[in-house]
């Protein structure tokens, strides 16, 4: 494969020793040890590039570091359950520079003393590969080319095994316990041959004991080239095994896997991962199939987003081959990551993407860990789904790539919308009636699918409380509730520090609480709703009635006849200037949001209440006012306050992703 690359060969090393056990593994390290002085002398690298946690590569850094050669060491930092930890974390002491695939990785390598100055977090260079290259036109013919003609998409199993050095006997028990789950399941079934560590002749004894060579549901095999390897695990309907590629390469694919026993224990894993540590009879692991045989997953990206090499690249350029050659650690750690992220080509700055649909504009933004908008694009928002979604991809897509321009690392995307919404399944139940034909739509898959990045959703008014959660007033408080107060009523309920959704996800739809039997009618149907006093619309709909009946001009107001339409913020104007009518309209709105939030405080009992939107500020004080007056005693002490925040949709948005992949992943 490196001959048909065309690399230019400097050298030729044949350092594997036969034999599958232990003392072969120590032997061929010996070996390569002796050979590797003579070839590194001639070609005198600057830099030795090593990649991994196997035994040949222990060999190759030790030659390097005593031959004072500068070392670069790729996937450093990781944890798994086999002696490749500790051939990994040797590999990384001898190490002068670092490039990782994850931020636990990073954060590894720093609690290892290694200097983070010289640590690049670059994301998997295999995934590269992968996102670049799994969408190919000819995969069918692949698929039929490795496990026969009748075999169809997503209806065959990958299974990969390989020895625990540590503990082989028992990894050779789940090997047998796996065939035979396997042949009990009945499905066409790629079996790949397991590496050459320690235990591995004894798995290929069980596997000929078992017939799997001669098995109608089975083709075992020893290699399958890279390229082709990638489409047989991005459309099998599982993985089973404990190779690395199942918790590492499959989840750019959201392929389910089933990794058994330890050997990957302690990997970051995707959602798409069930793990049978002990897997310690044919039952378990036959139940593990059947749960996860045929899924779909969202695709992960915790091991790469498509751009290590360049960034490595990058990185290679940066080196100084005149700095001193001795390699110094840090002890002790160095200060966190969040503190330390000033130089721009090891550590770029953690960020989201945000989308929010309103009724007029249709916004995305590239927002930084600390609720920074880095970017925004903004265009009108089209009138029908096809080019509605046809506008949000484009918009997506041309932030990601400025993206890497701005340094900002895409995490995912978060997407606020108006109408309810499952955030469970990413799907929009039901619109409000400004966003025509989007309803009963899946905003996820289209955009995960394009981008190759998670997407979470939620709407507009849970966005509100979230954004204020990690940004806000709301930060650090365990209870508290969010009111938008805008062209309709919205808002989201925190409780215990958790956003509420409700069984059918109608949760926190403020706007429609009632707070009164016979009062005006609601663009939901009903009447009386806070939505028909004090929204925008609503307020509005009571101007262009003043102004109707030439009750809603005062001395020193704009002519209405030259202005465009007749507006809320024209009704407010007046009633600054003394307009009766005016003022009555607003006392009303004021008293009808004032006592659907008195509701909520003897509903949720928050110990804080957020006004946001344009109409915010001028709600605030009759709101507290009627909590005043009639709120029960132990509530009247609760305080309103007004959003500080510019853009609390897309900042909510942004902060479901900076939340959850912050947490889970890294």
């Amino acid at each position: 494969m490196i001959e048909q690359d065309d690399f230019d060969i400097g050298s030729k090393l044949h350092t594997i020793v036969r034999g599958e056990d232990e003392a072969a593994m120590v032997e061929s390290v010996g070996l390569a040890l002796v050979k590797l002085p003579d070839v590194l002398h001639r070609l005198r690298p600057d830099i030795l590039v090593v990649h991994g946690d196997r035994f040949d590569a222990l060999a190759l850094a030790t030659a390097a570091a005593l031959m004072n050669i500068r070392i670069l060491h790729l996937e450093g930092g990781e944890v798994s359950g086999t002696i490749d930890d500790s051939i990994r974390h040797a590999i990384s002491k001898l190490a002068h520079y670092h490039a990782c695939c994850t931020r636990t990785a990073e954060q590894h390598l720093i609690a290892m003393c290694e200097d983070h100055t010289r640590i690049l977090l670059a994301g998997c260079p295999s995934y590269d590969k992968l996102l670049a290259a799994h969408h190919r036109d000819d995969y069918m013919d692949i698929i039929r080319n490795w496990l026969g003609d009748n075999v169809k998409e997503h209806d065959y199993i990958v299974a990969l095994q390989h020895p625990v050095t540590t503990d082989i006997k028992n990894s050779v028990k789940i090997y047998e316990l796996m065939l035979d789950a396997l042949i009990t399941f009945n499905k066409k079934t790629l079996v790949l041959f397991p590496n050459i560590d320690a235990g591995s002749k004894e798995m290929v004894r069980v596997m000929r004991k078992k017939g799997v060579e001669q098995h109608p549901n089975f083709r075992a095999v020893k290699h399958v080239p890279f390229e082709q390897f990638i489409q047989l695990v991005c459309h099998a309907g599982a993985m089973i095994g404990n190779s690395s590629c199942g918790v590492r390469e499959a989840g750019a694919f959201g392929t389910p896997v089933i990794n058994l026993g330890s050997r990957q224990t302690g990997r970051e894993t995707g959602e798409n991962v069930l793990h049978v540590r002990d897997a310690d009879t044919q039952n378990k692991i036959y139940h593990a199939l059947e749960l996860q045989f045929g899924k779909r997953y969202p695709c992960s990206k915790i091991y790469g987003d498509g751009n290590a090499v360049p960034r490595i690249l990058k990185f290679l350029q940066t080196i100084d081959l005149d700095e001193p050659l001795q390699k110094t650690f840090c002890f002790p750690p160095v200060k966190e990551w969040d503190i330390s992220q000033d130089i721009d080509h090891i550590l770029e700055t953690q960020s989201a993407l945000a989308v929010d649909l309103g009724g007029t504009n249709l916004r995305v933004a590239i927002v930084s860990m600390r609720g920074k908008i880095v970017k925004k694009y903004t265009q009108a928002n089209p009138k029908t789904y096809e080019t509605r979604m046809e506008l949000i991809l484009k918009m997506c897509t041309e932030a990601v790539i400025d993206a890497v321009h701005l340094n900002c690392r895409i995490l995912g995307v978060g997407v606020s919308t108006g109408g309810r919404v499952n955030p469970q399944e990413g799907v929009i139940l039901h619109s409000t009636k400004l966003i025509q034909e989007w309803s009963s739509i899946d905003i996820r898959t289209p955009i995960s699918d394009a981008l190759h990045l998670p997407v979470w959703v939620d709407n507009d008014g849970n966005c509100a409380a979230l954004a204020e959660k990690k940004f806000g007033h709301g930060k650090g408080v365990e209870n508290f509730v969010t009111v938008i107060t805008g062209t309709g009523i919205g808002g989201g309920i925190i409780q215990h520090n958790e956003l509420i959704h409700g069984s059918t996800f109608c949760a926190a739809e403020l706007g429609h609480i009632m707070v009164s039997l016979d009062g005006p009618e609601c663009m939901c149907g009903s009447r009386g709703c806070i939505e028909a006093y004090a929204s925008g619309m609503a307020l509005q709909k009571e101007a262009k009635r003043l102004h109707d009946e030439e009750l809603l001009e005062v001395e020193g107001m704009v002519d209405l006849k030259k202005a465009e339409s007749v507006s809320a913020i024209h009704l407010i104007n007046a009633a600054r200037l003394g307009n009766r009518k005016a003022e009555a309209v607003l006392r009303t709105a004021g008293m009808a949001l004032g006592v659907g939030i008195v509701n909520i405080l003897h509903t949720v009992n928050p110990s804080l209440v957020i006004l946001s939107g344009v109409l915010a500020t001028h709600y605030q004080a009759p709101v507290q006012q009627v909590i005043g007056q009639r709120a029960l005693t132990s509530a009247q002490s609760i305080q309103v306050l007004t959003s500080d925040l510019e853009e609390p949709a897309l900042l909510g948005a942004a902060s479901m992703v900076l939340d959850y992949t912050t947490r889970r992943i890294y």
